[in-house]
């Protein structure tokens, strides 16, 4: 087997969870755990471009309800909208009640249901409401706010591709990073991201600090709770499970991070 270097690992990260014309040139098991591991680093990335939008249209003149939108928009344009897809096709297959064939069969249609317009619906108003809020309260805490988000948003993948957890179906993106990830390396890319949050966290005092960390940790946790939903209801995860686990951890971090 080929050695794997680190940019195996960032390509099939950037080339997988982007739109940026990154050129992936292994699609191994080895590959997809660099990928995987690297998620967070894309986060960063996509949330410095959201970040940036958003300050430059406040430079512009532009409220903050604007901004917000803009920097919402951001995640959507670079992943082409999966995200919210997966969303969406995860809230109609657990919101149908059927047995994991049929609403596995049910998130692959084309359309969308009800539930799925419901929950995206709701969502994007959510994240749009907390970061026009954290904007208001300050351009760096709305900037702060689009980064941490996303790279969190990332951090949720890493850990839902962790060693014990199965995919859903034989093919797709879901079973190419199934469990990919070691235990170890989850749990140390889930500190080293807290750490590096809290930091951000302090310059906005004490108070930043908490509410960044407790930030972390509902969204982790809400990310982790859906997972575990959808591996008893489904029998593992799929790519549409991957986006919707994205976008709870990215909702409920702007959720917290915009109190105060």
């Amino acid at each position: 087997m080929p050695t794997t270097s680190p940019l195996d690992g960032l390509r099939f990260a950037f080339g997988t969870l982007t739109v940026i014309p990154v050129r992936v040139t292994r699609w191994d098991r080895e590959a997809a755990r660099g990928g995987m591991l690297c998620a967070p680093l894309v986060g960063l990335a996509v949330g410095a471009a959201a970040a940036g939008l958003g300050l430059a249209l406040l430079f512009l003149g532009a409220g903050a309800p604007l901004a917000a939108v803009a920097s919402a928009s951001v995640p959507a344009v670079l992943t082409r909208g999966l995200h919210l897809d997966g969303l969406a096709d995860t809230a109609d297959g657990l919101g149908s009640g059927k047995p994991a064939a049929d609403a596995l069969r049910i998130m692959k249609q084309s359309d969308i249901g009800p539930f799925g317009v419901i929950t995206l619906v709701l969502v994007l108003l959510a994240q749009v409401t907390a970061l026009a809020h954290a904007y208001d309260a300050s351009w760096a805490r709305g900037a702060c706010a689009a980064v941490v988000s996303a790279a969190l948003a990332r951090l949720a993948l890493t850990l839902a591709a962790r060693t014990g957890v199965p995919a859903a179906r034989p093919e797709g993106l879901g079973a190419a990073v199934a469990g990919v990830v070691p235990v170890r390396g989850a749990v140390t890319a889930a500190v080293v991201f807290t750490v590096a949050a809290a930091a951000s966290g302090a310059l906005f005092g004490p108070y930043g600090v908490i509410r960044t960390v407790f930030a972390v940790v509902l969204a982790l946790a809400a990310a982790e709770a859906l997972l575990r939903h959808c591996t008893r209801r489904f029998g593992g995860v799929t790519g549409d499970v991957f986006g919707g686990l994205a976008e709870t951890a990215a909702t409920t971090a702007l959720v917290v991070l915009s109190l105060g």
